[in-house]
């Protein structure tokens, strides 16, 4: 096992609820759980946090969803149409395991009906020396700005992304890149530092969650490592 990297196992939750033969909610749940080699606080801290997100997703997807599900199904039942049967799905993506750093993020899905679900992804950053998380703020210098740094780089990124596709972003997206940046939507990758913004905050649904990748070079920065 190497010192400066989490070995990586997929934890699964699986349950399907039902009314007679009617399947009314799917839950599908996948979590990471790690293994380090001489760290067995941080390990035991970091997995109880993946499985907490995971538990939390489970309570809400077999609570107020289910129960969402409940209703329209009773609905349907009582005026005739059909039942669309709920959907609820946690999926997660390593995008860094080197040099003492771990970065993932998790997209909680969910379908409960009409034309298509919705998306929320959210991210974390860990220090495997320390189990601390790392902030958006302790990559760059104290009183840099990175805020301003940032916005910097995404913005003429996105002018040429809606050069080349006009229907890519929201007419006002500049206004809406600066209102909806959000410090804690980030994670790291082995080339830069991943910005990204929820579904609709900045573009319509077809454009997804929108990732800026930004190289750490151009940020004045330097990968996160070991000290």
């Amino acid at each position: 096992m190497n010192d400066k990297q989490a070995v990586i196992t997929k934890q699964e939750i699986k349950n399907s609820f039902s009314v007679g033969p009617v399947e009314l909610l799917s839950l599908n749940i996948f979590y990471p759980e790690i293994k380090l080699k001489r760290k067995p606080d941080v390990e035991k801290h970091i997995n109880a946090h993946y499985k907490q997100e995971a538990d939390r997703f489970y309570r809400y997807s077999s609570g107020s969803l289910l129960s969402g599900a409940k209703a329209e199904y009773a609905d349907s039942i009582k005026n005739g149409f059909p039942f669309r049967p709920y959907d609820a799905m946690m999926t997660y993506s390593v995008e860094l395991n080197e040099g003492c750093i771990l970065s993932t993020y998790y997209e909680q899905y969910t379908y409960t009906g009409g034309a298509h679900g919705n998306t929320v992804r959210r991210s974390d950053t860990w220090d495997l020396q320390t189990g601390a998380q790392i902030r958006l703020k302790d990559l760059f210098p104290d009183g840099s700005g990175y805020r301003r740094l940032i916005l910097e780089q995404i913005l003429p990124m996105a002018d040429k992304h809606m050069a080349n596709n006009p229907y890519v972003y929201f007419n006002d997206y500049r206004e809406l890149i600066v209102k909806y940046f959000n410090p804690q939507s980030f994670y790291l990758t082995p080339k830069g530092l991943a910005v990204y913004y929820q579904l609709y905050e900045i573009a319509p649904y077809a454009s997804g969650i929108v990732v800026f990748e930004i190289p750490y070079g151009n940020l004045g920065v330097q990968k996160p490592d070991c000290i």
